[in-house]
């Protein structure tokens, strides 16, 4: 005597197995072609699944890699990337160029204020000795002993010979370099490179980005470069042995000195 199937005594109908989270399982296909998500029928045992790599097959060694393969991840924004990399820098510029660079800026921007100082000087001078010589003059003229006389032919002389234009010489020479600073600031704030430098193949850059620092941080490098003159410019020799050839004043802001591409 049968008493049916001992895992369902009561003789109720099958039911299908509960999904996951209440959700209804796939029923399999009746016919034809599996679904998406079953095994393929006859499918040849020990064939790799898609995106696996398969067997004896060499991974990628460089360029791009594979398909299945996972990719290195990337530099997060704002760290140095890999020595080579477009826009990082590729090498420090030496010392010398440095130091030739400073001398073709300086010579730039200096050439003619220097020529209009020494104008200004040539007049001044001349305007003293056309004082002393109108004073020594209106001196002679005052009864002897009369000391209160001599007094003022020479305060009148110092007053009337106010050298006005050797000052306005010498005050056109100040703002002449004044500008040219302006101008260097903006330059290698906006490309990396001063006239001097870009004759000689090197810019300055952010040491973490490899680009241009923009007028705002060039500004308070310049000011920062003051620095490098203490200790008797022990900042302008500090390239010479350290291992990113940077001065006090690259330290502070962070820039490096590299060859141009």
């Amino acid at each position: 005597m049968s008493f049916g199937d001992p895992n369902n005594p009561y003789g109720q109908p099958p039911q299908a197995p509960q999904g996951p989270y209440g959700q209804q399982p796939p029923v399999p296909p009746q016919g034809g072609q599996p679904g998406y998500g079953y095994p393929q029928q006859g499918a040849p045992q020990g064939q790799p699944q898609y995106g696996y790599p398969q067997q004896g097959q060499v991974p990628p060694q460089g360029g791009q890699p594979g398909y299945g393969y996972a990719q290195q991840p990337a530099s997060p924004y704002g760290q140095p990337g890999m020595p080579g990399m477009p826009g990082m820098p590729t090498g420090y510029a030496s010392w010398g160029a440095r130091l030739g660079a400073l001398l073709i800026d300086g010579l730039i921007i200096g050439v003619v204020p220097v020529i209009l100082y020494i104008i200004g000087i040539v007049m001044a001078a001349g305007s003293a000795s056309s004082s002393v010589s109108s004073a020594s003059s209106a001196a002679n003229s005052c009864p002897p002993g009369d000391y209160q006389c001599v007094s003022n032919a020479y305060d009148t002389a110092s007053s009337s010979a106010t050298p006005v234009g050797a000052i306005i010489v010498m005050g056109l020479a100040w703002l002449i370099i004044l500008g040219g600073w302006f101008f260097l600031v903006a330059k290698e704030g906006a490309t990396g490179q001063t006239p001097g430098k870009k004759m000689l193949g090197i810019r300055v850059v952010k040491e973490t980005t490899g680009q241009p620092m923009g007028f705002g941080m060039t500004f308070v490098r310049y000011l920062c470069r003051y620095l490098n003159s203490l200790l008797c410019w022990l900042g302008w020799l500090w390239p010479l042995w350290d291992d990113k050839s940077q001065t006090f004043a690259d330290k502070i802001v962070g820039t490096v000195v590299v060859k141009a591409n």
